[in-house]
């Protein structure tokens, strides 16, 4: 029998918060006591591997007899909770009035299941509790500006995760507000307090809740359900406009944003500085409670909650996000609705690919899984993310069909008009050699190197590796050496002697100045 999320849910929640053992877990669930034993211990919630990217694809069985299945669970709306259709009787119903009917019930299942939430015919009831206790948190998010490695970011979020209990409070910049920022700034601060607080309040944030059910009840994503397993908290959503209800979290962004992100802070990598911050944000703690009688400082309460941490897993979460993309004729691919586009290479064009997306990084995989390119990933006004070798190393093996292959268009005008004037027999190895510059020191070093050839009027692919040793080589160029800088030398004149000559060696000739030219 096929277990959901919600499934496995359940099974670890009486466990480890109803105090049940497995057989008495097996018994009210239906479970066998080895599924019950396998996800009590259960360490890692991590999404499986992700297949490789096919261009085929396949159709269910079940596809003819999903409008029959739809109107039962749409007619479901109307009937008592009682009186709906389970997964089982869905099938028994199909295989006695549906013709041709041959699907398994692990199929039928899977797709009740799915269709039931899409119809909200799962309802569970909510509350949130009034009162916090050590070891619970409230997280959220803030604006803040930042320059790294002198780029700035114009309203880039940081991540937030309070205790109101103690007061204490930690963040992580970040490049957006996306999923994968989120659980990676989690897992960082997780990692460095040493565990993970029993429960989360949240908001209703598309990044994770995918609708609000009437009642309390919240859909959320797949992957988030996963992270909280995985590190077994809690998550509590707040009820729609009722910030107050986290307004520790709240005050904490304003805070830290006042006493850590002022001035704008400026630092060369973005993960240095977030293990900065969090140092520094355990440096704000040795300071008194604003509404403790006794005086005692945030870190001291901060104690109390890490007492109650839940202990870390011992596999860590993936928090990468992985999906795939079509490429068009140039190899290239959008994401994020088609607002930012990446490449990939040329020999992957009108392609499905594999990504991994990070919060920092794209990277493109083939079919195999096996790397291709990797990108910063874009955030806000920035567009294109383009990398010219594996462009410029596949069409310098093909340099005849450089104007009929779409990658000439994509190409920097100086770089059109350098290609235009090379001849035919040298255009292939002045791709080549751009493809090399382009793989030591980056594209705009090799597009520079094309600038200078132009200024020169050099076409030719050997003042072009020229030009470039010039600009970017370590070798100091030496100046030339006048005359009048030459050392002196006197001659000594002697006969066609060896021995004459051996005895004047023996007296230092050579190192006094003396020089045997013009006498053999």
């Amino acid at each position: 029998m096929s277990t959901t999320m919600d499934q496995i849910h359940r099974i670890r929640e009486m466990y480890y918060q109803q105090d049940k053992n497995i057989s008495e877990i097996a018994s009210e669930t239906g479970f066998n006591w080895k599924t019950v034993k396998k996800y009590v211990d259960m360490e890692d919630f991590s999404s499986p591997p992700p297949k490789p990217a096919s261009d085929d694809s396949h159709e269910s069985k079940l596809d003819a007899f999903k409008p029959l299945i739809d109107s039962w669970l749409e007619a479901d709306k109307l009937a008592p909770r009682k009186q709906r259709h389970t997964a089982k009787r869905v099938f028994r119903r199909l295989q006695k009035e549906a013709a041709g009917f041959d699907c398994s019930y692990r199929l039928v299942a899977m797709y009740v299941s799915h269709k039931k939430k899409e119809l909200h015919l799962n309802k569970k009831d909510g509350s949130i509790p009034l009162e916090h206790r050590p070891g619970e948190a409230q997280a959220d998010f803030g604006y803040a500006d930042f320059y790294e490695n002198g780029k700035l970011y114009h309203d880039a979020k940081y991540l937030v995760i309070s205790f109101p209990y103690s007061n204490g409070g930690y963040l992580q910049l970040n490049y957006g507000e996306n999923l994968e920022c989120l659980l990676e700034g989690l897992v960082a601060m997780f990692e460095y307090i040493g565990g993970v607080p029993t429960e989360i309040w949240f908001d209703n944030t598309r990044t994770i809740v995918t609708e609000i059910i009437k009642g309390g009840g919240r859909n959320v994503t797949e992957r988030f359900q996963r992270f909280c397993e995985h590190y077994r908290f809690k998550p509590v959503f707040m009820n729609p406009e009722s910030g107050w209800e986290k307004g520790n979290v709240e005050n904490k962004v304003g805070y830290l944003r006042r006493n850590e992100l002022v001035p704008i802070p400026r630092f060369e990598s973005l993960k240095e500085e977030n293990k900065y911050l969090l140092t520094q944000c355990d440096a704000d703690m040795k300071r008194e409670h604003y509404d403790d009688d006794s005086g005692r400082f945030i870190s001291e309460l901060f104690e109390e909650d890490k007492a109650r941490l839940i202990s870390l897993p011992s596999v860590p979460f993936d928090t990468a996000l992985y999906t795939v993309a079509r490429t068009d004729k140039y190899g290239k691919f959008t994401l994020d609705n088609g607002k930012h586009r990446y490449s990939a290479s040329p020999a992957f064009s009108e392609c499905t690919i594999n990504l991994k997306i990070t919060s920092a990084q794209v990277i493109v995989m083939d079919a195999d899984m096996k790397e291709i390119v990797r990108h910063k990933r874009l955030y806000g006004d920035d567009h294109e993310r383009m990398d010219w070798l594996p462009y410029l190393s596949y069409i310098a093996k093909k340099p005849r069909s450089l104007r009929n292959s779409g990658i000439y268009d994509m190409m920097p005008a100086s770089m059109q008009q350098y290609m235009d004037s090379c001849d035919n027999k040298d255009r292939g190895r002045a791709l080549k050699i751009l493809a090399e510059l382009t793989s030591r020191t980056g594209f705009n070093s090799a597009l520079a190197t094309v600038d200078e050839a132009i200024r020169f009027h050099a076409t030719d692919p050997d003042s072009l590796e020229s030009l470039y040793r010039r600009t970017y080589s370590e070798v100091p160029i030496m100046p030339p050496i006048s005359a009048a800088e030459l050392p002196s030398q006197k001659i000594i004149p002697f006969r066609n002697d060896l021995k004459d000559l051996d005895a004047l060696l023996m007296r230092g000739g050579a190192s006094n100045g003396y020089s045997t030219a013009g006498n053999s």
